[in-house]
């Protein structure tokens, strides 16, 4: 597809192909970025000039940091970080998408937070300038295969909103977890969008694989999977307390620490609910730790580069008490 662009120079009018414009979601943990790596390095080596837009929850973006050696001649790496209310936060999208889109980029990759409502992206592509330079490509949705049964009535909706348009669906640590738990995991996500009266029901756009084990035949299958418009009650999440998130600089534990720290606060119902804690350690000697927990299990990796922070990522979090943690390392 194609706009026309007017030269005020020359007085004449040019045709500029629309730049495609695709959305990855997926629930806090799920492992958005992960694939977005895989599918950048994708799109890189079929010749794709792209540029990938982080839209974070938090005032921190750590997964910037994990996307860093995907930076070159043909991708480069934006954010829209958090830390704002709702409105601001939304001006800041549309400006930067305003921004990218005079960039000459083949693709713009977007990858919200877990907690992002979809509406936004649709809702801005349909404003002036944006839906005449961007022409919206697919929608990928990442859902844990290990899924949590019991969520609040914010993460339910937030979880089926993230399906209900999507092209495509990934059922991430599908290697780890039987065929009837995955069975279970696409049972649930037909349950919230019956929740949500979205007569959507998905089966076979669900991809049940890990996204380490993708090849090129399912990236030929991704990067042509579209997006579905579907209608669903709408959750004011305004209204609600929803999710929030605390973050920790410069902390200072050893990696067993740190790990045993998390996993007794995920299970502190004194924190309040936390879904997720995600960040860095450097160690004793330079070297850099990358954290990611859930309640599904945590996982501490060695990185070439971080940044100093912890993020704790919940509802109704108890920050004092969250704080506690951090500071009473003698009792670990």
């Amino acid at each position: 597809m194609q706009f026309l662009k007017e030269n005020s120079l020359m007085g004449s009018r040019e045709a500029v192909a629309m730049v495609k414009i695709d959305l990855i979601t997926g629930f806090l943990g799920a492992g958005k970025t992960t694939f977005l790596k895989k599918y950048a390095e994708y799109l890189i080596a079929k010749g794709q000039n792209i540029g990938i837009l982080e839209n974070d929850f938090g005032a921190v973006n750590v997964d910037m940091m994990l996307l860093q050696d995907l930076m070159g001649d043909n991708c480069e790496l934006e954010m829209v970080s958090g830390g704002c209310d709702a409105d601001c936060h939304r001006r800041r999208f549309k400006t930067k998408l305003i921004a990218m889109g005079m960039c000459g980029y083949d693709r713009v990759i977007v990858e919200p937070s877990g907690i992002f409502d979809v509406d936004e992206f649709f809702d801005a592509l349909r404003e002036e300038p944006l839906d005449r330079w961007y022409e919206v490509g697919n929608v990928i949705a990442i859902v844990d295969a290990n899924l949590e049964e019991h969520l609040s009535e914010e993460a339910e909706y937030i979880l089926a909103s993230e399906v209900a348009n999507a092209g495509e669906i990934i059922l991430s640590h599908a290697d780890e977890v039987s065929a009837e738990q995955a069975d279970t995991t696409v049972a649930h996500l037909n349950r919230a969008l019956e929740q949500i009266k979205c007569p959507r029901r998905v089966d076979k756009e669900v991809l049940r694989k890990s996204t380490l084990d993708l090849n090129e035949e399912d990236f030929n299958r991704l990067i042509s999977c579209g997006y579905q418009m579907e209608s669903y009650r709408k959750l004011d999440m305004e209204e609600k307390k929803g999710f929030e998130s605390v973050y920790f600089m410069n902390v200072k534990m050893t990696e067993e620490q740190l790990k045993t720290t998390v996993g007794k606060l995920m299970n502190d119902r004194e924190c309040g609910e936390v879904f997720r804690v995600k960040g860095f350690l450097q160690k004793e000697d330079g070297s850099w730790i990358q954290l990611n927990a859930t309640h599904n299990g945590i996982t501490m990796n060695p990185i070439e580069k971080g940044q100093e922070v912890i993020i704790v990522i919940g509802e109704e979090l108890k920050e004092q008490a969250i704080k506690n943690y951090f500071l009473k390392q003698d009792n670990l």
